[in-house]
């Protein structure tokens, strides 16, 4: 992922309003971040904790979505459906995100599971557990990091695109 600067960040949200925009609370450890080790920038707010925000590269362009953590608990262990990685070491969660345009102004969401604080790109990094002899657990790392890049931007381009 290319390097954005904080207000090319705010800038790039899509189902927020003006105001919401402004009042974006960026990650932390922006300075820190080693972005080409990333598929996609996503962070849980710290002033609002049921907020999230997620950043990928469409067409070369980045594009943000805020999600929102639906209530209750999941009553069994789920999978992301980003990186769909099995052996999760952290907690999955269901978000919702309102649609771009009159669709998200009448209240149409799209929901997913994702990673409580978006560790998918480091998840599918990881080396899978050799399935069978012969297995390229290297290659099988590299379809993961294809997929989770397919994974979040289609899931970012249905709440832009309404489709």
């Amino acid at each position: 992922m290319n390097r954005f600067t904080e207000q090319q960040l705010r800038a790039c949200f899509v189902n927020v309003s003006v105001r919401e925009r402004k009042e974006l609370t960026m990650p932390a450890t922006l300075d820190d971040l080693v972005w080409d080790r990333l598929d996609y920038l996503g962070w849980r707010d710290r002033k609002n904790p049921a907020l999230g925000h997620v950043v990928v590269e469409l067409e070369g362009e980045p594009v943000g979505i805020q999600l929102r953590q639906a209530d209750g608990r999941l009553r069994s262990r789920a999978q992301c459906a980003w990186c769909e990685d099995v052996t999760l070491p952290n907690e999955v969660v269901a978000f919702n995100a309102r649609r771009t345009g009159a669709a998200g102004r009448n209240g149409n969401t799209v929901g997913t599971l994702a990673c409580a604080h978006f560790e998918c790109s480091a998840n599918v990094r990881k080396l899978p557990p050799m399935a069978y002899t012969g297995f390229d657990a290297e290659a099988a790392r590299e379809q993961r990091i294809l997929d989770l890049r397919v994974h979040v931007g289609n899931f970012v381009s249905n709440v832009r695109d309404g489709s």
